[in-house]
């Protein structure tokens, strides 16, 4: 009979569970992002600003850590500077071996800003439909490497400081705009422009660098379109895994050899995932804000992550492998050597770890934990690059709510949402100087766009631009805000 009661007791506890998520669920209501479209932008201007793009993406600016030659981004300097007359005229001027700084010297020099877009791009191999560097015109888009990673941002706030500077504007604060050469391999450019800032005392109150940007349907069941803002950026390492052994022929094989040995190691890493997976408050405001327009099923989950989160923290790996990838540190397997010969046994073999560190289990920790992992297979553990994650924006915080309403105000109805980036930026040299780091780049593309970042055919619509340019004027003007 207790028994009975004790089963009762917990159906009644489920179904007041279930109640209440339910009625979470439904009454929250979609809101204006399911059904909000881009502004239609003055024709002439996506023209002129398309052409002017288009001349920056013909200038071949691929990057390498190998290539010490740096004329083609002098190249592409001589470029913005017929292109931008009034910047070059009245800002002031710096280069890092190639990197751009600019100043804008405003009313104050108290709390300034930066914008920045790096100029230097990956290689274009594969067949494209267009050539990667014609910048060609064609069906609304510009087409080329770079149009979207990062050219077309870097056109957008030139255009806009040019423009400003046309009308006779002042900023209230001073403005500072920057762009590397070195981005795309983490190398010396930004890290030598935050070396002179901080040399000059800069400290901003902000910067806004790539990142996100506007697209429909961000994941699987969210419908509308949004507007992705990272505010947190993870921190990045490159480890070496070696196994050792005393080798011989292939014809008399011994066991636990080197290969066996990394091979359990990584399969051990991938089938018991020795990280911590935790919803950090981005990830919770992310899907927060995605919820009104989810379908059902994922929005009686995400409405009530109270309840689910454990469950998701299990599944979001089978769900979504970027979303699974905001939760916790990762380690992707990337390159491996073992014997010259085809018929000797390795007396040494190795295989390498990328990770990306998460801010609740950072940098040291996780080397940590996966130094751990690699011993028990006999596996030495070497640090080949580390750096950390950076301090995360509060999406609560005056410079978040500077872009989201300046977003509001340049595409209406555009839902807006803070979310981490898994990938790199050089925003992440600006730490020191600047607790305010935005990842975001105010254009709006779709998902074959977003597919070609790094990939093929790589375009950009050229109605994005007049509101890109629209956009950081807004920020400009409004800068004393921040």
């Amino acid at each position: 009979m207790i028994a009975l009661w004790i089963i009762l007791g917990l159906v009644a506890i489920l179904a007041v569970l279930l109640l209440i998520c339910l009625i979470r669920t439904v009454t929250v209501h979609p809101t204006q992002a399911i059904h909000a479209k881009l502004n239609t932008p003055d024709p002439a201007r996506s023209e002129a600003y398309a052409r002017s793009l288009s001349t920056l993406v013909q200038i071949e600016t691929i990057s390498s850590r190998f290539d010490e030659d740096r004329s083609k981004f002098y190249q592409f300097h001589e470029a913005l500077e017929k292109m931008f007359p009034r910047i070059h005229q009245n800002l002031e001027k710096h280069v890092f071996n190639g990197s751009l700084l600019f100043k804008w010297k405003g009313k104050s020099d108290q709390a300034p800003i930066l914008l920045m877009s790096h100029h230097d791009v990956v290689e274009a191999g594969g067949q494209w439909q267009h050539e990667p560097f014609s910048g060609e015109i064609t069906g609304g888009a510009v087409w080329g490497r770079g149009t979207v990673d990062t050219k077309a941002s870097l056109f957008c706030f030139f255009e806009a400081v040019e423009e400003l500077l046309a009308d006779g504007f002042t900023p209230d604060c001073d403005v500072y705009l920057a762009s590397s050469c070195t981005e795309e391999w983490s190398g010396e450019g930004a890290p030598l422009t935050v070396k002179y800032l901080k040399e000059q005392g800069v400290h901003l109150a902000m910067l806004i660098d790539e990142g996100g940007m506007i697209i429909e349907d961000p994941i699987g069941g969210v419908k509308g379109t949004y507007a992705m803002i990272g505010v947190l950026e993870k921190g990045y390492g490159d480890l070496k895994f070696t196994a050792k052994s005393s080798g011989g022929h292939a014809s008399a094989p011994t066991k636990n050899t080197p290969l066996p040995r990394l091979g359990a190691f990584m399969q051990d890493v991938e089938k018991h995932n020795p990280f911590k997976v935790a919803f950090n408050d981005t990830v919770k405001e992310m899907f927060r804000r995605f919820s009104p327009n989810m379908n059902f099923g994922m929005k009686f989950v995400f409405r009530n992550l109270w309840l689910f989160a454990p469950l998701l923290k299990k599944l979001m790996p089978v769900i979504s492998p970027a979303g699974a990838a905001m939760l916790q540190t990762t380690i992707a397997f990337t390159m491996a050597a073992g014997s010259d010969g085809l018929n000797v046994l390795p007396q040494e073999a190795y295989v390498t770890g990328n990770l990306r560190f998460i801010p609740h289990q950072g940098t040291d920790e996780s080397i940590e934990v996966i130094t751990q992992v690699a011993k028990k297979h006999q596996i030495e553990t070497e640090v080949i690059y580390k750096d950390y994650p950076c301090p995360v924006v509060d999406h609560n915080g005056r410079p978040f709510k500077l872009v989201e309403e300046t977003i509001h105000k340049i595409y209406p109805g555009i839902g807006v949402c803070p979310y981490t980036m898994t990938g790199g930026t050089d925003a992440k040299y600006y730490s020191d100087i600047c607790e305010n780091a935005l990842r975001f780049a105010p254009l709006y593309i779709n998902g074959q766009q977003y597919a070609s970042i790094h990939g093929i055919d790589e375009n950009i619509n050229c109605d994005s631009l007049p509101l890109g340019v629209d956009f950081y004027k807004e920020i400009i003007r409004n800068a004393k805000n921040v």
